[in-house]
């Protein structure tokens, strides 16, 4: 079940929208038009606090991608792990994230957003998640913010394809990385996150 609420500031207000998988929040800014183009503000610190996230993002990523590159589902296990809040800078994703939390309801459970340049959609994702997206257009530009550094021994990818998922991408053969196309079932995954 999803519903949404506003958070109001000087003069910018967003729309927040919890999904059904607890944690998950899809926001959406006020964005301001004129002859020139656009504005929006695409985080602001205090605003992001009165909404419940509190993680000092200390890494930011970005990715160009033609139509149909998927790349997921990737994490970090603890104590490395990452919350990310992830967006669209240019063209669009079909994007995903994946309940990897033991103690949860909804684990193994996944929700995704079409995020895009022109809806300016952001998804908050916390740790606990595997998280993923693939391209729907040509050099899309997908840019997100990390809670916590790379730490490349703590990585693990789970098979974007995996049957016990069974995510609809809404894509027929996607590219994939020589990583990916390696990436181990769910069922042989073990979660580390016991919270």
């Amino acid at each position: 079940m999803e519903y949404s609420f506003f958070i109001f500031g000087l003069y910018i207000f967003m729309k927040i929208t919890k999904t059904n998988i607890d944690g998950l929040l899809i926001i959406e800014p006020e964005v301001f038009f004129d002859e020139r183009g656009s504005f929006f503000e695409s985080w602001n610190l205090s605003k992001f606090k009165e909404i419940g996230i509190h993680d000092d993002f200390v890494q930011d990523n970005q990715s160009i991608s033609a139509k149909g590159v998927l790349r997921g589902l990737h994490f970090q296990n603890p104590p490395y792990a990452q919350s990310k809040l992830v967006r669209v800078i240019k063209g669009s994703v079909l994007d995903v994230a994946v309940d990897i939390r033991l103690n949860s309801p909804t684990y193994g459970s996944y929700y995704s957003v079409v995020l895009s340049s022109e809806n300016f959609k952001s998804f908050f994702i916390p740790r606990g998640f595997a998280h993923g997206f693939v391209a729907l257009e040509d050099n899309t530009i997908f840019s997100y913010k990390c809670s916590e550094f790379h730490n490349k021994d703590s990585e693990v990818s789970i098979a974007w394809d995996d049957s016990d998922l069974s995510i609809d991408w809404q894509i027929l053969n996607p590219i994939i990385s020589p990583k990916d196309s390696n990436a181990q079932s769910f069922k042989a995954f073990k979660s580390k996150f016991n919270d």
